[in-house]
């Protein structure tokens, strides 16, 4: 169900993504793409040349397995979350939280916490009892964030990215489901 969210900005519908929402999808996560290549494991170029029909496929998603929540303002796209879990009966216990994106004038209104509540939520739902993602070890808002959505971090995957001649080391975090 969605829900709104007050910010000092004004009211933010936090939502479950559409097919019809495509368009407006590819736009924010080619955004995220470029303005943080090293915050995410997808490559602008590779995402910039997928066709029209790749974007709307995306957006068909299979709820078992995985949802996309969006967050909108005044009909625009202002932020973004997902999460998976694979389907095999010895990991469907675990879900992945992926593609967290906050466009930079909305960041400071915990957006991005309400979205990965909702995945969590969802994964609760569905029976999962850890979430778990991947965040550069230098992005500290990133960290702090989900940190305030209880995850810790677990380990450190070294040279997790490489991008324009460096290699980015990536924390893994995780996050219990169980008990609330």
């Amino acid at each position: 169900m969605p829900r709104i969210l007050s910010t000092n900005r004004g009211e933010v519908l936090i939502r479950r993504a559409v097919p019809s929402d495509s368009a407006a999808y590819r736009e924010l996560r080619l955004e995220a793409l470029k303005n943080h290549p090293t915050a995410f494991g997808a490559d602008y170029e590779e995402n910039l040349a997928h066709p029209p029909e790749y974007w709307e496929q995306r957006l068909k998603i299979n709820d078992e397995k995985e949802v996309l929540f969006l967050a909108e303002h005044r009909e625009k796209l202002v932020g973004m979350t997902g999460i998976f879990r694979s389907l095999s009966a010895r990991s469907r216990h675990a879900g992945t939280v992926w593609g967290v994106y906050v466009r930079a004038g909305w960041r400071g209104s915990h957006i991005a916490e309400e979205l990965i509540h909702e995945c969590l939520e969802w994964a609760q739902q569905k029976g999962m009892v850890i979430a778990r993602l991947g965040v550069a070890a230098d992005n500290k808002p990133a960290i702090r964030c989900y940190e305030r959505c209880g995850f810790t971090v677990y380990g450190t995957e070294a040279k997790s990215l490489y991008y324009q001649g460096r290699y980015v080391d990536e924390y893994l975090m995780h996050r219990s489901l169980e008990g609330g």
